[in-house]
């Protein structure tokens, strides 16, 4: 009998609308949407029923530091400024390490351009006369034999696999891509090593642009000779 139930079509209930005169209120409020709306209203009653009693039951003793280290602004709690949280060694600590790291980085980037720059001028610089080629299986091999034998001498890229050919394409885009980051790894250890040196002792101030040898973008600073101890 379900079966036979479920085979009949049905009347598709619909919502009932807002009345014309109070369509300046929304759209009419269903059941579903009254359970959503008042399950939220229960529990913001039981937050505040909690913390009242958390309240009402508070030691008058109880001391902890945030106390004296926040004050309310509007009803919202706000920590004291940590401007002058570290003393000055300790932010010249943090700078050498930040300036190492990206120094390591740096290097490393390096390295890895130099790799790829040297298997690329090898490919680049392979005799014509003297190809390797790698084939998967025999027949392949021997489809590389007969173009070979047919062309003669053919050229370092002409006649490359297709597969070696998108290897070669990348390894030339991820080459691009390394020497933009080292570039801007560059000008990130030029700028911390900068911000390291003025927050060293000692008098100094900005050149001016008629003042500096070879002007740039970049400031430029002057420190005063000391004599030394």
């Amino acid at each position: 009998m379900s079966s036979l139930r479920n085979a009949i079509p049905r009347k598709a209930h619909k919502e009932r609308a807002q009345p014309h005169l109070r369509r300046k209120f929304g759209l009419l409020e269903i059941h579903k949407d009254y359970v959503i709306r008042a399950r939220a209203y229960h529990q913001k009653e039981q937050t505040l029923l909690k913390l009242k009693e958390k309240a009402a039951l508070r030691n008058p003793d109880e001391f902890y530091f945030k106390m004296i280290k926040t004050k309310t602004v509007g009803g919202v709690h706000k920590p004291e400024s940590q401007a002058n949280k570290y003393t000055n060694e300790d932010l010249m600590l943090m700078k050498n390490q930040d300036i190492g790291y990206i120094l390591q980085k740096l290097q490393t980037e390096k390295k890895k351009i130099e790799r790829l720059n040297g298997m690329l001028h090898s490919l680049e610089n392979h005799s014509s006369s003297k190809h390797v080629y790698y084939a998967d299986n025999r027949e392949e091999a021997r489809e590389f034999r007969q173009k070979v034998s047919k062309q003669g001498n053919p050229s370092a890229f002409k006649d490359l696999p297709k597969v070696i050919l998108r290897k070669t394409d990348s390894s030339y885009r991820e080459l691009e891509a390394r020497k933009k980051r080292l570039k801007d790894l560059e000008k990130i250890y030029t700028d911390m090593s900068m911000q390291k040196e003025l927050q060293k002792r000692g008098k100094k101030r900005k050149l001016r642009e008629d003042e500096m040898v070879s002007p740039t973008s970049r400031p430029e600073y002057k420190w005063r000779q000391e004599r030394k101890r």
